[in-house]
């Protein structure tokens, strides 16, 4: 499948079933976001696989933004590998990259027909806390991945767009 078509498709999943994920698509998954860059090729990416009922109960009370869903991705960064601009202080690379890192696990899950939704909305320090998430990491987002439940449809606003002219100045 061509890249625009497979960006076209895609869209957030809020109501997954119970279907597990099949291993080997996680784990393509994973190895599409392996590839991804990161500045410099730091690599400061972690990726949390949450799959047991303790951890999803734990998110559950961080977030609703789990959907239902069995397989849940927690992704953060390692604040000592991530970039550092030498030119500003307190500019970094490590939310991009994740940021990503998880847009290609995203875009491959669709290729693999999985369902995924983009979720930033947890109080971070909590969820760190919960998962023991090292002192030196920082949570940037928790991705649900599975199969949408039948009749889901895009939202409506995934329909909006900006104009280009909107979006894009030459300069």
């Amino acid at each position: 499948m061509e890249f625009m078509e497979l960006a076209e498709r895609r869209f957030s999943v809020r109501k997954f079933s119970e279907r597990p994920v099949e291993k080997e698509k996680l784990d393509k998954m994973i190895e599409a976001g392996m590839l991804a860059p990161t500045a410099k090729n730091n690599q400061p990416q972690r990726i949390y696989v949450l799959q047991s009922k303790e951890s999803l109960d734990k998110l559950d009370v961080l977030t609703h933004c789990r959907y239902g869903a069995d397989t849940v991705l927690l992704f953060t960064y390692n604040t000592d590998e991530d970039w550092k601009n030498p030119l500003e202080e307190g500019i970094h690379s490590g939310t991009e990259d994740v940021s990503i890192v998880a847009t290609f696990m995203m875009m491959e899950a669709e290729e693999l027909g999985l369902d995924t939704c983009w979720c930033n909305y947890f109080p971070n320090s909590q969820l760190e806390k919960a998962f023991n998430i090292p002192e030196n990491e920082r949570a940037v987002l928790i991705m649900p991945v599975g199969y949408r439940t039948e009749g889901v449809v895009p939202s409506p606003m995934h329909a909006a767009s900006k104009t280009r002219t909107e979006i894009v100045s030459y300069l």
